[in-house]
């Protein structure tokens, strides 16, 4: 029976966390392009819910001016982009990064009964609110009865 001393190469614990950081490398950039398998740097993330008759967007864009932000609608697309100054590499390595810095761009599939045509845009503490109003044909409308 072999016996070993648990010393830092030998400890599982580290070694579990060494192929962490390596799968997480892996994921990040498995052909060395920078392009995420899950999309970690490549989008903000996005909350999407009803309030009422109105969908909201609440997309996290931190670091980001509202001049260098930009939505416009296409049919019932909604694409949101954004254009961020490169910051300068830090001097040394990172022991961690996960934000991402540069330009962004996503496109979000609506529903058919909101109007993107009448969507409004506000931006506040690095979240971009986007409230997108139905359309006034879907909306319920009270109908008179007369009496004969």
């Amino acid at each position: 029976m072999a016996l070993f001393r648990y010393g830092q190469d030998v400890n599982p614990a580290n070694a579990l966390f060494r192929l962490q950081e390596e799968l997480e490398r892996a994921y990040e950039s498995p052909f060395g392009h920078g392009l995420g398998l899950l999309g970690r740097g490549v989008h903000p993330a996005i909350n999407i819910f009803r309030s009422g008759e109105d969908v909201v967007l609440r997309i996290e864009v931190p670091g980001f001016a509202p001049e260098d932000l930009g939505v416009t609608s296409q049919g019932q697309t909604l694409i949101v982009s954004g254009k961020a100054a490169k910051q300068p590499e830090a001097s040394g390595s990172y022991h961690r990064r996960e934000r991402a810095s540069g330009d962004f761009s996503r496109s979000i599939q609506l529903p058919r009964e909101v109007d993107p045509a009448r969507a409004t845009a506000e931006c506040k503490h690095g979240v971009l609110t986007l409230r997108v109003p139905a359309r006034e044909e879907v909306k319920p409308r009270q109908i008179s009865i007369k009496g004969g």
